[in-house]
C-alpha cells in the first residue's frame, strides 16, 4: 500500500471520529441540565470537543501526503458518515429530503474527483 493511500486513511478516520463526536453532541443537546454551566460542561461535550482535537491533528498530519485538491472530497465523507451515524445510534429516519441531498454530495465528490 502506497504512503499516499495510507495518509488518505488517516485523513478519513480523521473525518470518521469528527463525525462520531457531532453525534456525542446532539446526543447532549437532546438532554436537559440542571444550569447552563452543566449544559456546556459535560462528558459528552467534553469528549466531543477532545475528539475534534484529534481529528484535526489527523488532518494535518494526513496533509503531508494528500494532495490539497483531495482534501474537501475526503471532508464530504463526513455527511455520509453523520447520516448513517445519526440513522444507526440515534435511530433517526433517512427521509427523501436527506436521501436526495447525500445523493447530490456523492454526485459532487464523483465529479469533482473525475480527471480532467
Amino acid at each position: 500500500m502506497s504512503t499516499k493511500v495510507i495518509f488518505a486513511l488517516v485523513y478519513i478516520a480523521g473525518v470518521f471520529v469528527s463525525a462520531i463526536a457531532q453525534i456525542l453532541l446532539k446526543k447532549s443537546a437532546g438532554k436537559t441540565y440542571e444550569s447552563k454551566i452543566r449544559e456546556y460542561l459535560n462528558p459528552y461535550v467534553i469528549i466531543s470537543y477532545s475528539i475534534f482535537f484529534g481529528a484535526t491533528f489527523c488532518t494535518i498530519y494526513a496533509y503531508k501526503e494528500v494532495p490539497l485538491s483531495l482534501g474537501p472530497i475526503l471532508a464530504a465523507l463526513e455527511y455520509i458518515f453523520v447520516a448513517a451515524l445519526s440513522r444507526i445510534v440515534l435511530k433517526e429516519k433517512i427521509n427523501l429530503q436527506k436521501f436526495i441531498g447525500l445523493s447530490v454530495i456523492v454526485a459532487g465528490i464523483v465529479i469533482y474527483s473525475l480527471p480532467t
